[in-house]
């Protein structure tokens, strides 16, 4: 798949477990760590937007597209 999340890298730039992160962000633990290894076909801009929220950044920081 061309696109490549990269949660787990922002995740440890901002030195927060997946934990910690869940409960700030309202999703499972489980449903969050398929996002954070990228098991996942869809996520939802709801969902996108609160995990930027609470790690400060860019949408652009945790999806990476690639040919």
């Amino acid at each position: 798949m061309p696109i490549i999340l990269r949660l787990d890298r922002v995740m440890a730039d901002k030195k927060i477990s997946l934990n910690e992160l869940s409960e700030r962000v309202g999703i499972a633990n489980v449903n969050l760590s398929r996002i954070k290894t990228g098991k996942i076909s869809a996520i939802r801009f709801s969902t996108l937007e609160a995990i930027c929220r609470e790690l400060d950044c860019q949408p652009g920081d945790i999806l990476e597209y690639r040919e």
